[in-house]
C-alpha cells in the first residue's frame, strides 16, 4: 500500500469521479462546512466553463451575495472562538448572534443552515423567497457597528492583547510560501484579491475596498479580518440593485456534456 498524500480527508475527489456533474454539488458543501457557498461557486464556476455555459445576471448576482454571506458567517466563527479560546468570551456570544441571522438567511433561500448545496451548474437551485433582500438590509444596516464593538471588547482587553500582541508573526515570504490567502495573506502585507485581479461571476473591486496590513501579527489592531469583515457589506449591497434590474426569467432545463464523452 502506498499512501496518496493530497486528498481531502473525507476522499471526495474519488467519489466525484462516480458522480453526475449536478450530484457533486452538495458534497462539495462539506469540503469547508464554514464556506459552503463558496466551494458550491468554485465547483460550478468550473464546470460551466467546462460547458461554455452563459449564467443569467440575476443568479450571478445572487451568487455574489450569498458568497459574501458565507464570508461573514466564516469570520464570525473565527472571531468568536478565537476571543473564546483567549479569555473574551463576550466576543464569542456577540459573533455568534450575528452568525444566527447569517444561518437564518441560508435556511430561506436553501432550507438548510449548513449544508445548503443552494447554487446549480446553470444557476440557482430557487428563486430568493419574498421578503429575503428587505432582511438582508435590516441585518447590514448595524453590521458596521457591531464590528467596531468587537474590535473595541477585544483591543480594551488587557488579557486578550498581552497573548496576542507580537505573537503569530507571519512574514509575506513565509505566507505566500505557505499557500495563505485571505485575510491571512493581506495580513502579512500581500496586496492581493481574486475579486479585483482576476474577478469571477458579478464580482468586480476597487483597490479601495481590499484591507491590507503589514505589520503580520495575529492581535486585532494589526488583522486584515475585521476591516475585511466590515468590508463585505459594500458587496451585500451591490446585488440587491443587480436583482431588480435584471428582467431574466428561469433557463430552460436542458441536457450537455462535454464534447469528449459525445
Amino acid at each position: 500500500m502506498r499512501p496518496e498524500i493530497g486528498y481531502l480527508h473525507t476522499g471526495i475527489e474519488k467519489t466525484c469521479e462516480a458522480k453526475f456533474y449536478q450530484q457533486v454539488v452538495p458534497l462539495t458543501d462539506r469540503i469547508d462546512y464554514l464556506c459552503p457557498m463558496t466551494n458550491n461557486l468554485a465547483y460550478c464556476l468550473a464546470v460551466e466553463k467546462l460547458l461554455g455555459l452563459e449564467i443569467p445576471p440575476k443568479a450571478q448576482w445572487m451568487r455574489v451575495l450569498m458568497n459574501e454571506l458565507t464570508r461573514i458567517n466564516s469570520h464570525l466563527v473565527w472571531l468568536g472562538t478565537h476571543a473564546m479560546d483567549l479569555g473574551a468570551m463576550t466576543v464569542f456570544l456577540y459573533c455568534f448572534r450575528e452568525r444566527e441571522d447569517v444561518l437564518r438567511f441560508f435556511e430561506m433561500v436553501s432550507g438548510q443552515r449548513m449544508m445548503t448545496s443552494y447554487f446549480r451548474i446553470g444557476g440557482l437551485a430557487l428563486e430568493p423567497p419574498l421578503g429575503f433582500f428587505e432582511k438582508v438590509k435590516k441585518f447590514c444596516r448595524p453590521f458596521p457597528g457591531n464590528v467596531d464593538e468587537y474590535e473595541g471588547l477585544l483591543t480594551g482587553n488587557p488579557i486578550f492583547m498581552m497573548r496576542t500582541k507580537g505573537v503569530g508573526h507571519l512574514s509575506a515570504e513565509d505566507a505566500i510560501a505557505l499557500g495563505a490567502c485571505g485575510p491571512t495573506l493581506r495580513g502579512s502585507g500581500v496586496d492581493i484579491d481574486l475579486r479585483r485581479d482576476s474577478p469571477y461571476t458579478a464580482t468586480r473591486i476597487s483597490s479601495s475596498n481590499v484591507p491590507v496590513v503589514a505589520r503580520e501579527t495575529c492581535s486585532p489592531d494589526t488583522s486584515a479580518a475585521l476591516p475585511s469583515c466590515a468590508s463585505r457589506l459594500a458587496w451585500c449591497s451591490r446585488p440587491w440593485r443587480g436583482c431588480r434590474k435584471d428582467p431574466s426569467k428561469p433557463m430552460r432545463p436542458r441536457s450537455c456534456c462535454p464534447t469528449a464523452r459525445r
